[in-house]
């Protein structure tokens, strides 16, 4: 393996990560575009009403919306709890 091995591997790394990094933005978006609008709200009292119980980050909540009819929806939440050590 030459020296210059060693910075090419080091960019195809580099592409690779912001490659993955952008593939999450575009799901997120997605995610956000083909949501209600009461779900951002909706998300944010959840996160409230848990907070009252138990200390958690934003990031520790996901709430989705999904249609799978045109009767049928499904809301799901996600909700990770940190790990109770006492």
């Amino acid at each position: 393996m030459s020296l210059l091995d060693y910075f090419r591997s080091s960019k195809k790394n580099t592409a690779s990560t912001a490659k993955e990094r952008l593939q999450i933005i575009v799901a997120h978006e997605r995610r956000k575009r083909n949501s209600p609008d009461y779900l951002p709200q909706l998300e944010r009292d959840i996160l409230e009403v848990i907070r009252k119980y138990v200390d958690i980050s934003p990031e520790q909540i996901a709430v989705s919306l999904e249609k799978r009819d045109d009767e049928l929806s499904v809301l799901e939440l996600n909700v990770t709890f940190p790990d109770d050590k006492r």
